[in-house]
This record gives structure tokens, C-alpha cells and sequence, in this order.
């Protein structure tokens, strides 16, 4: 699992499909009955969990569509749709996408599916198999890969104006996210850069910003751990005691706004938020954020 732990078995007593979310998977899985669909759900956990046994996998997290950390459940979401929507050839990039489950809702939203990129170390193809799509049927792209190794991602600096209208590269041969440098409308990263020590999230910050047009209303967000004031945090997940470097909405934002981008060439709103995801006793501290180019 993320963190400083060991991988404990699986326990189907976690699984707890709330009616919401079983309605999300029935409509795009096509099982209707619940024991059929819990079975599916719980082949593909178990699938997923050998290779990748992450907390997310472990306590399902991965089947609440209507999470506080989903895409939807984002401040800046609507903006995400008006730029799938208003954008000529918008670009949408998930970084460690999971299982595909936020850009299959951006797509149900109206993003347009063949302008998505899912980007992870290895669950896409499972991905297909718990919605039951394919390529043919849902064809989304995938960037498999360490987004820390340079061949997949290296880090250049942010995209100046001139290169807005640059034609975008093909995305059906994409091997790499660098030939997407200042060509992506909208990065989503959620749960993702509290997996790792400050320096590293800094070094992902300036990759990610690389990625982002210039055109003003592009935008990265997300949503992740956080804490009233930046350092080392230990959260419990049912027993499970996981440390991590968390930002404050204050740090977070100095960070990009100054470090990152160049100091008033992007909008940046981070909210700290005392959150409960019924995954453990009590509530714990989610930042809440988006960076959106101005100019």
C-alpha cells in the first residue's frame, strides 16, 4: 500500500457499494444484479491488488464514484466540462488514473473520450476489464509508466502564448506525455502527490506544468492529504498507519504561484477541508485545489 506499511489480505466485510455508485457501475458494467456486480467487483480487486496493492485498492475506494476526492466532487469540475466543451481539440490528461473510473465520468459528462489520456503504472488494462469496455468501444488513451521517469515525463518550463493554436501531436501513437508539452487543457491528479516527500512533488508540479497550455482557463487539479501547516503527517486507514509530506493551502499555493509559474501568470485556489470518507473513525484534512493559466 502507499506509505510506510505492508500489504494486509483483502476483506470483502470493506466492500460496501453505496447506491449511487452501484447505479454508476450498473450503467457502465451493464450488470444489474447486485451479488453478480459484487462478484465482478471483487475478481478485479483481487486482480488488481497482486500487482498493485495499493490503500485505494485495499478499501475500495476505487468503487465510490461520488467520493470527496472524485473529479465531480472538484470546486473547478464545471470548468473542466466548459473547456471540454468551448476548446478546439481540448486535451484532458489523468495522472495516475487507477482504473480509468474520472475520465470515464468526464466522458459520461460530455468530455470527448478520443481527447483523454489516462496515465499509470499498470491497472488501465484491468480498467477495461471492471467497466467491461475495450479500446474500440471506450477509446480513451493510456501513457503507461513512472510519470518520475523523464523518458515518460521530464520536466521543461511552462508554455508561453506563442505556442497556443500549435497543432497537437497525434494521440494515438503517443509512447510519452512529453510530446504533449503545453498542449494539455486540463491535468486531473487526485490522491496522488501526497504519495511522495516535498521535493518530489515539486519536481512533479514543474513536469505537470509543462504539460499545460498557455491558453488562459487551462488548468491542473485535484485533490490530496493535506494539513494546517506543511511537514510529515501520519494518517490511520482502519488500523493502517500511513506517513506522508502534506501541504498547507498556504504552502501549496506559493508553490505554484512563484515556484512553478512564474509569479501572477496563474490563479490558484486551495481549501483545506476536514473530511470523512467512512473509511476509518473519525475525519481527516483533504486539499482541495486548481491552477489555472491566466496568461
Amino acid at each position: 500500500m502507499e506509505g510506510h506499511c505492508s500489504a494486509p489480505p483483502l476483506d470483502e466485510s470493506l466492500y460496501d457499494l453505496r447506491p449511487q455508485d452501484a447505479a454508476f457501475f450498473k450503467k457502465l458494467t451493464g450488470i444489474e444484479d447486485d451479488a453478480a456486480l459484487k462478484q465482478h467487483i471483487l475478481d478485479i480487486q483481487a486482480k488488481a491488488y497482486k500487482v498493485a496493492p495499493y490503500g485505494c485498492i485495499y478499501l475500495f475506494l476505487f468503487t465510490r464514484h461520488l467520493s470527496r476526492h472524485r473529479l465531480s466532487a472538484l470546486p473547478a469540475y464545471q470548468q473542466v466540462l466548459r473547456l471540454g466543451r468551448e476548446y478546439k481539440n481540448p486535451i484532458f490528461l489523468d495522472i495516475g488514473c487507477c482504473f480509468g473510473n474520472d475520465i470515464r465520468e468526464a466522458v459520461l459528462d460530455g468530455f470527448p473520450v478520443a481527447q483523454t489520456i489516462g496515465c499509470d503504472l499498470q491497472l488501465w488494462n484491468l480498467g477495461h476489464e471492471l467497466f467491461r469496455s475495450s479500446p474500440d468501444t471506450f477509446p480513451a488513451h493510456f501513457v503507461g509508466g513512472d510519470a518520475f521517469d523523464p523518458e515518460v515525463l521530464a520536466v521543461a518550463p511552462p508554455a508561453s502564448m506563442q505556442t497556443v493554436g500549435v497543432p497537437s501531436p497525434d494521440l494515438n501513437h503517443l509512447a510519452s506525455l512529453n510530446p504533449l508539452r503545453g498542449c494539455v487543457s486540463v491535468i486531473h491528479v487526485t490522491s496522488f502527490f501526497h504519495l511522495f516527500k516535498e521535493d518530489k512533488q515539486l519536481h512533479m508540479a514543474r513536469a505537470l506544468a509543462g504539460l499545460l497550455s498557455a491558453e488562459p482557463g487551462s488548468i491542473i487539479l485535484g485533490a490530496h492529504t493535506g494539513a494546517q501547516k506543511k511537514g510529515v503527517v501520519n494518517q490511520a486507514y482502519r488500523g493502517i498507519e500511513i506517513e506522508m509530506f502534506a501541504h498547507s493551502a498556504e504552502s501549496w499555493t506559493a508553490m505554484w504561484d512563484g515556484e512553478v509559474f512564474e509569479k501572477g501568470t496563474v490563479k490558484v485556489d486551495a481549501q483545506l477541508r476536514e473530511v470523512s470518507e467512512g473509511v476509518g473513525n473519525g475525519r481527516y484534512p483533504v486539499l482541495y485545489w486548481s491552477v489555472t493559466r491566466l496568461r
